[in-house]
């Protein structure tokens, strides 16, 4: 045979990917071509795309969780580029807080250095630069994942642009009156010595100790409640010396029971809800009891306790309230209340005129507002609580129980409520609660589900404490009077310190004189200025001001934010609270939430399991092509599953998109004509490529809606069956004979090469997004003119590609098709016939069918030398296969007793 008569592939796109060291060279190209910047200019003045980035926190190098994150992000803002939109990101960093100050700590006990004796500034210094230094090791990172951005022009919460906009956010709180100062209990950590907000808070399985108490009846309107013992039980027995009432609920039925078995309560008469009696009896060992009498919880009314430390120095009165909270899930259907520790005990008390003090100070130790206990730590105190409970005769019963309780994420302490001197921003005193929620019903989200996860956690949330006591972050712009002890609200004093900010930063505010944020105005020795520090998820809730709003390439609000679903307690709530206080509307128009990245069982990846994997491993071995093509064909809305099993599978999916791709590039030998889709007169095609073109159609349809929902697995699993099943598996497989052994000026093959040019542009532009790297080494092999993929733009198809009628008639004959194949295998199988160019095939169809097939070369659609049809009466489509005889052409194959029509020799 001779490869001369032969158009064999040729392409520079080679099988072998390579992308490890493909991939830096395509980034060095985007970088000398100024990609963003083209993407900037080629879309100027067109309707904006704006994704605004939820700023990851500077520390530390990135994970799974944010390479899918940034990822998802990227090919987001791509799509919309090629939509012909000005789809413009901007990647930005949180950078104060807590876990920067703990790395700099740390870095000061390994050099024995003392924190508290380093000046506040120097102190700042340090953590501003490490968050610099760890701003830098993200960029690479995320630009290796082929992330494009205006990476020249970030944004950072610390930037002083950035200081000077969270102090005018805050001066707006201050203005309307919603900021204020607080005695709440907060959830506080003893070991990081500061409140810690929701999002801060991880739930994990914890060993309490439990205790049965008896609060002594002292006054009540039930005779038979006289002389009774009011039990309660408490996982949190240091919290007793706090107490200032019992609550009930007035809905429950309660019992008196006299008690016999010896002991403490021999002959006592004690009181618990009668749904929970069984439980009781149970954990606390009783024997022997009868029932006195059976009351509603509404008689409890204006009943009033002692103390069980009465006779310690406890001689204050403990009143019973009627709250909603007290259940028969657990206890006694009686709650003791420590409204300096407990969020419903502290708004039950408050309710009634009884305040919270300060109880523990922020070691954790008692205060001196405790007798008997002052400066004993209260993870210590239990076992003395206990003891003191037993002396006074006062302890039913002690125990032990593992629940869930919530830690610190970072130093995974326990953590406690404590009452504390905080800043507030209320919810209802300017209605913020009420324009938060109207706020996201006037929201899209993807998926849908997030909308009541957040507006559960909106109805319910307490008033945004929004102070922390430390030093790394944008000091609360606050003057208090101190004899008046009013809040300075002043317009041009909040406007100096703002102005101070942008110019130099808010250090000076721990090292230059109150007088100079107060100006003339006011004295310095009259007002205390405040030294706590914002909590950082107001700094990130206040980008939206500072970023959409300051910047000209922007806009407000934001098409869309788009972060982990933790992110529903995070930076999409804070955000919301911020923008709805000051705006009175969301700040971003959509939120897409995507899940975590667990590994390929669904357990949570964590170091001692040992099966952690980080993007650099992947990127290593497979690129980041492999790593794009696992965020798109996951279902974000799920949590993500990965390992090298699932990885494996989807290099193997690339394989096969990458050979797509050299089929198209070899036959059109990298000489890729754009084609002039609406000038196409479809009637001069072949019926085959008329089909083909009414896929690409339809498949465009589908791709348009996938991406407008960003239904992007479904997107993934379109195309990537598209390439092996209606390409590798139909198409290229009928038309391989017409490409390779057509001559170049036959017409069925130059048709064929139109459609290959239009199927590689639709593709290429299709899997851009996704496949940002391997499409531009593509478009770069054979456009010479324009710069890159990324600036191109989606095709739009003449609504003639569309053809219902043939698209029906097409797949009939695939129905056929298959059943052919099915014979021809059994044919291969038996070792009577090598390749279906081997077979001549016999039909036998109805009327209907060969009047459908009528102008349809069978052979040609089934590879095979020659078919011949039969006309039959019965419905079922039957198929004999029999060895072609006669002479093989060399050039294409086939077996012909007269010789080859094609190729004579």
């Amino acid at each position: 045979m001779s490869k001369e008569n032969i158009n064999l592939p040729k392409t520079a796109f080679s099988m072998k990917a390579n992308l490890q060291n493909k991939e830096p060279e395509i980034l060095e190209y985007w970088k000398k071509i100024d990609l963003y910047k083209e993407l900037r200019k080629s879309n100027k003045g067109k309707e904006k795309f704006i994704l605004h980035d939820g700023p990851p926190y500077a520390n530390g190098n990135i994970h799974m969780g944010t390479a899918l994150n940034k990822i998802l992000k990227d090919i987001i803002v791509k799509f919309h580029q090629m939509d012909g939109k000005d789809s413009v990101y901007v990647p930005g960093w949180d950078c104060h807080g807590l876990p920067i100050e703990w790395k700099i700590e740390e870095q000061y006990k390994k050099n024995k250095k003392n924190k508290n004796e380093v000046p506040i500034t120097e102190f700042r210094k340090e953590c501003r630069e490490f968050a610099e230094k760890w701003i830098e090791v993200h960029k690479t990172q995320f630009k290796r994942l082929g992330v494009v951005g205006d990476w020249d022009n970030h944004y950072a919460t610390m930037s002083f642009e950035a200081e000077a906009q969270i102090v005018r956010e805050l001066g707006k709180f201050l203005k309307e009156g919603s900021l204020y100062r607080g005695f709440k209990p907060v959830l506080w950590s003893t070991v990081e010595k500061t409140a810690l907000a929701d999002a801060e808070v991880e739930y994990q399985d914890h060993k309490s100790d439990t205790i049965y108490t008896a609060f002594p009846v002292k006054k009540t309107n039930i005779k038979e409640l006289e002389n009774t013992e009011v039990i309660i039980w408490t996982t949190t027995p240091w919290t007793i010396p706090a107490n200032k009432a019992l609550a009930y609920n007035e809905a429950l039925d309660y019992l008196i029971i006299e008690l016999s078995d010896e002991g403490d309560f021999k002959n006592k008469k004690i009181v618990v809800a009668e749904a929970l009696l069984e439980s009781v009896i149970k954990d606390c060992e009783i024997k022997s009891y009868k029932e006195i009498k059976k009351f509603k919880g509404k008689d409890f009314k204006d009943t009033i306790c002692s103390h069980p430390f009465l006779e310690l120095g406890y001689d204050y009165d403990i009143p019973m309230l009627e709250a909603r909270f007290v259940t028969t899930e657990q206890g006694t259907g009686i709650v003791h209340c420590a409204p300096s520790h407990g969020p419903d005990d502290f708004n039950l008390c408050l309710k009634h005129g009884i305040k919270a003090i300060e109880t523990v100070d922020g070691d954790g130790k008692y205060t001196k507002n405790l007798p008997l206990f002052e400066g004993t730590h209260i993870f210590k105190a239990n076992p003395i609580v206990i003891e003191k409970l037993k002396e006074q005769k006062k302890l039913l019963s002690n125990g032990e129980l593992i629940h869930s309780y919530p830690h610190s994420w970072r130093s995974k302490a326990p953590l406690v409520h404590r009452a504390t001197p905080q800043w507030f921003i209320s919810m209802e005193s300017h209605g913020l609660r009420k324009k938060a929620l109207k706020a996201l019903d006037d929201t899209k989200f993807y998926p849908d589900k997030g909308r009541e996860r957040i507006k559960a956690m909106i109805e319910t949330r307490p008033d945004w404490c929004v102070s922390r006591q430390r030093v790394w972050g944008v000091p609360l712009p606050i003057f208090v009077h101190k004899t008046t002890k009013e809040i300075l609200v002043d317009d041009n004093v909040n406007e100096n310190i703002a102005s101070i900010y942008e110019k130099e930063g808010s250090d000076c505010w721990f090292s230059d004189s109150p007088q100079r944020f107060l100006g003339n105005k006011y004295k310095a020795e009259d007002y205390e200025k405040i030294s706590d520090i914002v909590e950082v998820w107001f700094d990130s809730g206040c980008t939206h001001a500072f970023v959409l709003e300051k910047r000209e390439d922007l806009q407000w609000p934001a098409s869309m934010y788009l972060e982990g679903s933790d992110q529903h307690r995070g930076w999409f709530h804070s955000s919301l609270l911020e923008s709805c206080g000051t705006r009175g509307r969301a700040p971003y128009e959509s939120i897409l939430s995507h899940g975590f990245v667990v590994d390929g069982k669904g357990l949570k990846m964590s170091k001692s399991v040992g099966n952690v994997i980080a993007p650099e491993d992947i990127l290593k071995k497979y690129g980041a092509d492999i790593l794009r093509i696992w965020v798109a064909s996951s279902n974000y809305a799920e949590d993500l599953r990965i390992d090298y099993s699932i990885l494996e599978q989807h290099a193997d999916s690339y394989r096969k998109i990458r050979n797509t791709f050299r089929y198209l590039l070899g036959n059109l030998n990298d000489d890729f004509k754009k084609v002039d889709i609406k000038k196409l007169d479809l009637n001069q095609l072949p019926e085959l490529e008329q089909y083909m073109l009414h896929r690409i159609f339809e498949l465009n349809k589908n791709f348009k809606n996938y991406f407008k929902s960003y239904d992007f697995h479904n997107l993934y699993k379109e195309l990537l069956n598209f390439c092996t099943v209606d390409l590798s598996a139909f198409y290229f497989d009928i038309r391989k004979d017409a490409l390779y052994c057509d001559s170049k000026s036959a017409e069925r093959r130059k048709n064929c090469i139109i459609v290959l040019n239009i199927i590689l542009e639709s593709l290429i532009k299709w899997f851009a997004p996704i496949l940002s790297f391997t499409t531009e080494e593509i478009f770069t092999l054979i456009n010479k003119d324009n710069k890159s993929i990324h600036l191109e733009e989606f095709m739009e198809f003449p609504k003639s590609f569309q053809n219902e009628q043939l698209n029906k008639k097409w797949k009939e004959l695939k129905k056929i098709r298959d059943i052919c194949n099915v014979s021809i295998e059994a044919k291969r199988a038996s070792k009577e016939i090598g390749s279906s160019l081997e077979a001549n095939l016999i039909i036998s169809l109805n009327k209907n069918l060969i009047e459908l097939i009528k102008n349809t070369d069978m052979a040609e659609l089934c590879i095979t030398s020659a078919a011949e049809i039969i006309e039959t009466t019965s419905n079922e489509t039957t198929v004999q296969t029999k060895k072609a005889e006669g002479e093989k052409c060399p050039v294409c194959w086939k077996i012909n007793k007269d010789g080859c029509e094609r190729h004579p020799n």
